[in-house]
């Protein structure tokens, strides 16, 4: 209920592996296990439970309760409330290329900037993003060779930034100027493939993500090194994991090994990145972290681009700001329907009344549905293997939003653990669909629908025309009110009161859907 502030929860691996084997979780009080806040990985693991043995003793306070109920009421606080976002603290800390200078206690806002914190310093990142699909030769492929004069370009500008910035605070001046990090992104991802002609939900995506995300890494590294010999490393270099050799894409083998745990990504990729290695050995690196991907909604607009690396929210919706509500359009699905014969009167119409969705709509092929699904119809499993792909290569985080289409326990369970066994560091907004939509009081569709609580048994078949007493559900269109329908329940107090997650399964609501 504090609308603003943005929670998270700051999950050890400890917990998450305790959880799966059906253990038991402690409650300490903070100001009694004040170091635990300091450590990560297997020095954590065994200070906690070090600490869980004097609570046994009655030599400190500490309550033990069901590792799977306390992550079950995560995920409940999460759907309900939207806070707090699951990251992963053991992830953040054991990949960081600067491990040497301090801990990451917590990730920023949007979850994509991971940087150490103290006392005396407080985490300052400047970021930017590359537009993905001006990067594209006409084939689809990656222009490599326009790829890497933008992000050398980028990465100077984002390190000039740190130079002539104005700082609020002097903490915020001395991690600043100290480890010198930014945070290079991308956007445009969904157009790009679009372009390439693939789905989102498909192989082919995951792939393209994997090789996209590589040479932008590639270029970013180089780009930062290249300076370090122009201006000089930054001060903290020495000992950070870009001065043992380490890049970031071998910290999952590290992690991996401290998790005790497989981590679900597969190594390697497309380029050679011996010479590279070698001359970060050589110069070092001008920035102690280069990529992050931010969120991009409103600069994607600007720029006339999809936001990060997000699937399509809606083939069709209104987009409001200070100068009035707009209607957007997907210019691609536009573009493949022209090309097919099929843009007209009854497809706009269509287009209108299934808010852009294309699964209902029968003059559309199915390769136009699978290569245009919106985010709530793509499975969450490629989401999620298309972000690991990406994190492989990545020394910061990703805005990663996850969505869901109606509230189920056991899917968020399997959506978030899912996101821990594959390596990711952090996640960002749950998505979720509004319980109602807009009424369509000018479109006139007519569709058959079957209406299965039909009274008198049985399923029937009722055409129809949509009109603003019909509102569209989960099909894209229902009946409309129909006289001697089975009466709403009644609910208890008590059923009233339990959350949305656990009263769904007992036909219940609570009083926020209410």
């Amino acid at each position: 209920r504090t609308h603003d502030m943005n929670t998270a929860n700051w999950i050890p691996d400890l917990f998450m592996k305790r959880m799966e084997a059906r253990g038991t979780w402690t409650l300490f009080r903070s100001n009694q296990t004040p170091d635990l806040h300091e450590l990560y990985g297997k020095k954590f693991e065994e200070r906690y439970v070090h600490y869980e043995l004097l609570a046994e003793e009655g030599k400190s306070q500490g309550q033990k309760i069901e590792a799977l109920e306390l992550w079950k009421k995560m995920l409940s606080m999460l759907f309900e409330t939207g806070h707090p976002w699951i990251t992963f603290k053991d992830a953040c800390n054991i990949r960081s290329p600067q491990d040497h200078v301090g801990v990451i206690h917590s990730s920023n806002l949007c979850t994509e900037i991971t940087l150490n914190t103290s006392q005396d310093e407080t985490a300052v990142c400047n970021l930017g993003s590359v537009i993905l699909e001006t990067h594209l030769l006409p084939d689809g492929n990656l222009d490599h060779k326009k790829l890497r004069e933008t992000i050398r370009m980028a990465v100077r500008a984002l390190d000039n930034v740190i130079d002539i910035n104005f700082y609020p605070t002097k903490a915020a001046e001395t991690s600043n100027r100290r480890h010198r990090p930014i945070g290079l992104g991308v956007m445009g991802l969904a157009h790009s493939l679009y372009l390439r002609g693939h789905a989102f939900a498909s192989s082919e995506a995951v792939e393209f993500n994997d090789e996209a995300m590589e040479a932008i890494a590639f270029y970013a590294y180089e780009a930062s090194s290249d300076l370090a010999a122009e201006r000089a490393p930054y001060s903290s270099y020495k000992g950070s994991k870009w001065d043992r050799g380490l890049l970031p894409q071998d910290t999952l083998d590290l992690l991996e090994q401290e998790r005790g745990v497989q981590v679900e990504v597969p190594r390697g990729g497309k380029m050679d990145w011996t010479p590279l290695r070698a001359k970060i050995a050589q110069q070092g690196m001008r920035n102690s972290n280069v990529l992050a991907i931010a969120p991009t909604a409103t600069i994607s607009n600007i720029t006339a681009t999809s936001p990060c690396i997000e699937p399509t929210y809606k083939n069709l919706f209104v987009k409001s700001n200070l100068s009035g509500e707009f209607i957007v359009l997907n210019p691609f699905l536009v573009k493949d329907l022209k090309a097919r014969g099929l843009w007209n009167q009854e497809m706009i119409d269509n287009l209108k009344y299934f808010d852009g969705e294309l699964k209902d709509i029968d003059t559309v092929p199915a390769d136009l549905k699978a290569k245009y699904l919106t985010a709530f119809d793509i499975d969450h499993r490629w989401i999620i293997e298309a972000a690991s792909r990406r994190q492989k290569w990545i020394d910061q985080a990703q805005s990663v939003n996850l969505w869901i289409k109606t509230p189920d326990l056991k899917t968020l369970s399997h959506m978030y653990r899912a996101a821990w066994h594959t390596g990711l560091k952090t996640t960002y907004y749950l998505r979720s669909l509004g319980a109602s939509n807009i009424e369509k009081a000018t479109i006139s569709v007519k569709k058959e629908v079957r209406i299965k609580d039909n009274p008198e048994g049985g399923d029937t078949t009722a055409p129809f025309a949509a009109t603003a007493a019909a509102p569209a559900q989960d099909s894209g269109v229902t009946a409309p009110p129909m006289p001697n329908r089975t009466p709403k329940k009644e609910y208890t107090a008590e059923e009233k009161r339990v959350c949305s997650i656990e009263a769904m399964r007992n036909g219940g609501e609570c009083e926020a859907c209410q």
